[in-house]
């Protein structure tokens, strides 16, 4: 297990990008014009929007990984078995991010106390759901992936979160999204862009159901539902607001 998990951290080090936001939050963080009095600066909005941007574009690395991970798994095994558990540790990794580093105005990040900055702000706890379900995802894929999980609901597991998670896209708050010029052209542009995500993701659970089912087709879906979780990370890496 620990050989597997480090194996798999390896290769998401060798291979991940240094996110935009690491970068350009530093060059305009002491940018100071106010666009209001009493409403969010010029250097708030960027550093809003760069997070924000960042977060989707390591999100999509993740998820992307994940895909072609499981496109090669039948390949890479035979040589390196651990290959089996990087998938599930690519949404435990994605799902820890979420869960810590999607809102730093939070502790320990920001003034804001945890529990209370979460519970008033349905962005945040729209954030922190997603974030559980990765979790769950990346936790039930990697008992089934160690053969320690194998009851037949736990097959389902990954079709329904998805499926889910695609739903809750379509109601996700963009709270960034509603200051600054043109705001009314970013948020269409947002809800374009989710909308495109839970299409994928609706049909990444479709596909991963039915290689649960015994049909003709099964094996055109196994390599359907991973392809489509390439596409998603894809999407969620050109992701801009």
């Amino acid at each position: 297990m620990i050989r597997a998990i480090t194996f798999s951290l390896t290769l998401l080090a060798l291979f991940v990008p240094t996110p935009t936001w690491s970068q350009d939050q530093m060059q305009h963080e002491h940018a100071g014009m106010s666009m209001s009095a009493g409403g969010p600066t010029q250097a708030e909005l960027l550093s809003w929007k760069l997070e924000s941007e960042g977060n989707h574009h390591l999100i999509g690395f993740f998820v992307a990984l994940a895909g072609a991970f499981i496109l090669a798994q039948d390949t890479l095994n035979k040589r390196f078995p651990a290959v089996s558990y990087v998938w599930p540790v690519s949404f435990l990794l994605s799902g820890l991010f979420v869960l810590v580093y999607s809102d730093t105005e939070l502790w320990p990040f920001g003034p804001k106390p945890w529990i209370q900055g979460t519970i008033t702000n349905p962005e945040v706890i729209q954030h922190k759901v997603f974030a559980v379900l990765l979790l769950g995802l990346g936790l039930v894929e990697m008992l089934r992936a160690q053969e320690r999980l194998k009851a037949v609901w736990a097959a389902w597991v990954f079709p329904v979160l998805a499926v889910a998670g695609s739903v809750l896209l379509l109601f996700h708050s963009h709270n960034a999204g509603m200051h600054g010029e043109n705001h009314m052209a970013v948020m269409a542009r947002i809800q374009a862009e989710h909308l495109s995500y839970a299409a994928t993701g609706f049909g990444i659970g479709l596909t991963k159901g039915l290689t649960e089912v015994n049909t003709r087709w099964h094996a055109v879906f196994a390599k359907l539902w991973p392809t489509l979780m390439i596409v998603l990370g894809v999407l969620l890496m050109f992701y801009t607001e």
